[in-house]
């Protein structure tokens, strides 16, 4: 598998690159088993053509390791994504590659760590209590939209320093635009899902410039105060659009993937009663006051599994572009630079030789005894892997496992009969439904 003295005459990947110009785009996007047909078909490497680019879709945790570690240099993220997160989300860390990534990344590394995340502990706590207390009021509601509000809440809160109230739900509907146009036609006419994007785009960058101005005057222990003070240690720091749109991004980043997250453990704890029987008897363990520490995060080994298991089975996101920047050779198989590639997070993750019965939700399958993940490398790469693993990954974290703990702890709920459980892709995953809760109340005490 080496990019070295490649023969031409190497075969392309098996597959079709189907109709002029759009290809295979409009299967990729509304057929759920896409990827999952031209594997049984075809095998772990096969070519299409989706969303204006050839493209060689790879499957499996030694496709992972190839394009996230040992063949990194041959790919690119600026080049992989679709124009329209290029143009939605600005040229932020997630579109960038080499040294500007390196650079940029270790200025927005203490934003997501250490001293940091112990700021935001409290913030995060109060948050989500407020949510559950007026969930307890409404008793029914959708689950997904509402979870959807609490993780941009706790994203612009703790790393905007945004006032909490009704300016909020405001932004939230504006960031609701912009994702819904991520993977969709780029068309700028009015009324159309993209222009609506744009627009949501444009007032969200309008808002965090002013925010951005404020902090320089008047800094804080936010994420975007961090920012705007830290330089390298060459003394550079970021300029006012610079910051912006890594402001974007990690609005985008701190919720978006999140609330697909939760969204699943509410269904899979509601859905099976002897996983949350065993997830009460972890907390029942630890909770020796009311209140939550850092140190019982830490201590929450079996709601550990349950997250990796959500992670598995219910990845946010289906799989990850890349440009090809140098062409390789795969399984036999020859990739020309200027294709994309796109590997497959949800089918590696549902292989039967990585992971015993994949369809199954098996958190034990994480324990110290099993631990299926560790027998291969790079086969859970729901936060991807490599030197580009999740920046945000200990945030999710702990917003996670907050939540789940002061959910499990001090609440019962029932999913509302009849309801579309089937799962919508984009542009993260989430029950057609959105997952409607019924009867929402307190445990007795």
């Amino acid at each position: 598998m080496s990019s070295q003295n490649l023969d031409q005459n190497i075969p392309l990947p098996p597959g079709k690159f189907g109709l002029p110009l759009i290809g295979e785009t409009i299967n990729f996007l509304t057929d759920q088993d896409f990827a999952l047909k031209r594997y049984q078909k075809y095998g772990s490497i096969f070519k299409t053509n989706i969303l204006g680019k050839p493209t060689a879709v790879m499957i499996g945790s030694e496709a992972n390791k190839f394009i996230l570690q040992s063949h990194f240099d041959h790919f690119s993220w600026a080049k992989g994504w679709p124009a329209t997160f290029q143009e939605l989300l600005g040229k932020s860390l997630f579109l960038q590659d080499g040294e500007e990534h390196k650079k940029n990344r270790k200025l927005l590394m203490p934003s997501f760590h250490g001293q940091a995340l112990i700021n935001y502990f409290e913030t995060m706590e109060s948050i989500i209590k407020s949510y559950l207390n007026k969930w307890e009021k409404q008793q029914n509601f959708t689950w997904f939209s509402e979870l959807k509000q609490m993780t941009f809440e706790i994203a612009s809160v703790l790393l905007l320093g945004s006032e909490r109230g009704d300016k909020i739900d405001y932004l939230s509907n504006l960031f609701t635009d912009l994702s819904n146009g991520l993977f969709t036609i780029p068309l700028k006419i009015p009324g159309t899902k993209y222009s609506k994007a744009i627009r949501g785009r444009d007032l969200l960058l309008q808002h965090l410039e002013q925010e951005i101005i404020k902090r320089k005057e008047n800094p804080s222990n936010d994420a975007l105060s961090l920012l705007v003070q830290t330089q390298d240690e060459d003394g550079n720091s970021l300029s006012i659009n610079e910051i912006k749109v890594q402001a974007l991004l990690m609005l985008f980043a701190g919720h978006e993937t999140t609330t697909s997250m939760l969204t699943s453990l509410c269904l899979v704890l509601a859905q099976h009663p002897d996983i949350l029987d065993q997830a009460k008897k972890e907390q029942e363990k630890l909770q020796n006051t009311d209140i939550i520490t850092l140190e019982q995060i830490k201590n929450m080994t079996y709601l550990d599994q349950v997250l990796k298991e959500v992670e598995r089975l219910y990845p946010p996101v289906a799989g990850g572009f890349r440009g090809v920047v140098k062409p390789f050779t795969f399984n036999g198989y020859y990739v020309p630079q200027g294709w994309q590639i796109l590997y497959s997070i949800q089918l590696t993750h549902q292989n039967s030789e990585i992971f015993t019965n994949p369809k199954t939700f098996d958190p034990q399958r994480f324990n110290k005894e099993r631990e299926e993940h560790r027998k291969t490398e790079y086969s859970l790469v729901g936060f991807g892997g490599g030197s580009r693993f999740c920046l945000g990954y200990a945030f999710a974290q702990m917003e996670m496992k907050i939540f789940a703990a002061l959910l499990i702890r001090n609440y019962h709920w029932n999913l509302e009969q009849g309801q579309d459980l089937s799962l919508n892709r984009i542009p993260t995953l989430h029950p057609n439904s959105g997952l409607k809760v019924k009867e929402f109340q307190p445990l007795p005490k």
